[in-house]
């Protein structure tokens, strides 16, 4: 693939509004969109996500009421994915997560973990001033999410499939009916965003954005 053909992805893709129920995605091809969310890069590779393809239409009729920004897409994608991410208690440096993550994924060294734990440590509490602000810890992890989603619609893209990101929705709602339902369990994990893909239903309008020079500066 070319440099050209990949520019061309990025004007192919556009925040699908509806999609056509007749066109399906194919399993194959939702499972390479998701691998290469689960492949994204995230901050001291913590990987703070979880991606829940929703599939259950019942679930996707419930969450329609409090989901202004998917009306269109809830009754109407291929897949619907809640991106998730995970809250602060999970983020900490000595939380049971963070530090599995490290010892038994990563496999890293008593030093290296000893380490990067004051390391990352001193990151939340002075560098970035995380530490005792929930709300600030939660959506840094979701920033993370965020990597992988807009990875997740790129691939998308190159292989012809349309999606649409989406934070229209109330958080506090959508969690309490994937509570209800099951698909939240414990306390780990909030809402970040959503996202839906499938085949456009109709063309959009042409992209438009801002100038090059009016959004890169170089400095020599």
């Amino acid at each position: 693939m070319n440099k050209s053909e990949i520019l061309e992805a990025y004007s192919f893709r556009h925040a699908c509004k509806r999609f056509d129920p007749a066109k399906e995605v194919s399993r194959e091809d939702i499972e390479f969109i998701l691998e290469t969310g689960r492949l994204s890069p995230s901050s001291f590779g913590l990987e703070p996500w979880k991606f829940v393809v929703l599939q259950n239409k019942e679930i996707r009729e419930k969450l329609l009421p409090v989901s202004w920004g998917a009306q269109g897409q809830l009754p109407t994608a291929s897949y619907f994915v809640i991106a998730l991410a995970r809250k602060p208690a999970e983020m900490t440096a000595n939380s049971d997560y963070i530090q599995s993550l490290w010892k038994d994924t990563r496999k890293l060294p008593p030093e290296v973990l000893e380490k990067l734990t004051a390391n990352y440590h001193r990151f939340l509490e002075s560098d970035f001033e995380l530490l005792g602000n929930e709300r600030a810890m939660f959506e840094w992890a979701s920033r993370q999410v965020y990597i992988a989603l807009g990875n997740m619609m790129t691939s998308a893209a190159l292989i012809g499939i349309d999606s649409c990101p989406i934070e229209g929705f109330d958080k506090n709602k959508a969690e309490a009916i994937l509570r209800e339902e099951g698909v939240l369990k414990g306390d780990s994990f909030g809402i970040a965003c959503m996202v839906a893909f499938g085949y456009r239903e109709s063309e959009p309008r042409a992209k438009t954005r801002r100038a090059a020079d009016d959004v890169i500066e170089w400095v020599h």
